[in-house]
């Protein structure tokens, strides 16, 4: 019995580990807020509706099979909630696999009651994450130049700001400012990317509001922001996608092959929306291969 418990104290203990909890914000430094006090909803198992500020959860891969590599993990739900389990932690298990360090990124929805400005929120964390995790890169073994993003649905559209908009809306100081807010690579896995004529509605009114001019939903329809600095991306899209239509992806991709931007792009026939680490078509399936074998050119450059 004495050494159940203390193989059962060990596993808990390498759990615990393998998942920490990263406040993403210094004390007091997150900006954008009214100062509520607002309490953690999860309408359900793995979706939160609701958080009172940005975290991070740690993966890390054995210190022995840990690359320089690390990426922070997304997750969509159409800025309304955050699939953080099936969307976030599933995705940063698999990519532990390829020793690779993930972190799961859970951001202000901006439907929040306390955001100023609804459309910047989920952006200013993405950035301080990003900062965060460059800054401390010793700490975790891997390289502040091997950063990068991997954004599923909603999250793809956060992956998408945060690889073209470099304007740096953390407003933190000293020497953060030294640190860049852009990624070094994306993964966008059924991406939301345009606000406007092939918008996921639900995504467009959650972050921009129903009453979203034409300018604002230009502005935010990721196609229309890369240019010749956007960092190299991997895009993967089913062509039965009901809810976001296979075009968001074909759109960012064009846009990137206009501005020689590297990458690539995948369209499967199948997958619908549930592109994912567990797939109901072989073929489908094979997109973590795809996605693997592209992220060793990244790290061998």
């Amino acid at each position: 019995m004495k050494n159940f418990i203390l193989i059962l104290s060990i596993f808990l203990g390498i759990q615990i580990s393998a998942q920490q909890k990263i406040t993403v914000w210094p004390k007091g430094e997150m900006p954008n807020s009214k100062g509520l006090k607002l309490n953690t909803i999860e309408e359900k198992e793995g979706r939160i509706t609701q958080i009172q500020e940005a975290e991070l959860f740690a993966f890390l891969p054995a210190k022995e099979e840990r690359k320089p590599m690390a990426i922070i993990v997304i997750p969509g739900g159409g800025y309304r909630h955050l699939t953080y389990d099936l969307g976030g932690y599933s995705y940063a298990k698999w990519l532990n696999t390829l020793g690779i360090s993930a972190f799961v990124l859970n951001y202000r929805l901006p439907t929040s009651p306390d955001l100023k400005q609804r459309e910047i929120g989920p952006l200013q964390d993405i950035q301080a994450a990003i900062k965060l995790i460059r800054k401390n890169a010793s700490q975790y073994g891997i390289s502040p130049d091997q950063i990068g993003v991997l954004g599923t649905s909603a999250g793809g559209h956060l992956a998408a700001m945060a690889s073209n908009i470099s304007t740096d809306y953390t407003e933190l100081k000293g020497d953060w400012q030294t640190i860049s807010t852009v990624p070094n690579f994306a993964i966008l896995v059924s991406p939301v990317i345009d606000l406007g004529e092939f918008a996921h509605k639900g995504s467009r009114d959650n972050l921009l509001g129903e009453n979203a001019s034409a300018e604002k939903i230009k502005e935010y329809s990721m196609q229309n922001r890369v240019t010749e600095k956007t960092p190299p991306t991997i895009l993967f899209h089913a062509q039965n996608d009901n809810s976001v239509p296979v075009i968001n992806s074909i759109l960012y991709y064009e846009s990137m092959i206009k501005n020689k931007v590297k990458g690539a792009l995948f369209i499967f026939p199948k997958g619908e929306h549930s592109i994912g680490i567990s797939n109901k078509t072989e073929l489908t399936d094979n997109w973590k291969k795809i996605c693997a074998d592209w992220l060793k050119t990244i790290s061998n450059k």
